[in-house]
């Protein structure tokens, strides 16, 4: 049973609130092939986890990485184009997070439309 709080927004593609380095290997167990990290480095603090350090747990699980960090207000046309890219290159299933996961749901919805 996960503990990761993960909710289905398309059949291969997940979103989830802040994860933390140690949430890489159950998301591999999971069978998830990819991580996108929609948060700034530093948004809340400096006890938010950092990228680097979700990287290196990521990578160590056998997960692919990607860090799109964006605001949480507005997502630019460009963050909306990289996150379709991250979308087209990266192995499914895929598991994207921010702070609740609403802007890793915003964004994929938008990468969705171009």
């Amino acid at each position: 049973m996960s503990q990761l709080p993960l909710r289905q927004i398309a059949a291969d593609v997940c979103v989830a609130p802040q994860l933390t380095p140690e949430a890489m290997a159950e998301a591999a167990a999971m069978g998830f092939k990819s991580v996108v990290n929609n948060r700034p480095d530093f948004e809340h603090g400096p006890d938010q986890p950092t990228s680097a350090a979700i990287e290196a747990a990521a990578r160590a699980a056998g997960l692919e990485y990607r860090h799109l960090p964006v605001d949480g207000g507005y997502q630019s046309p460009e963050e909306i184009a990289a996150m379709a890219a991250l979308l087209a290159e990266l192995p499914r299933p895929l598991l994207a997070f921010c702070r609740s996961g609403a802007r890793s749901t915003n964004l994929y919805l938008q990468a969705l439309n171009l």
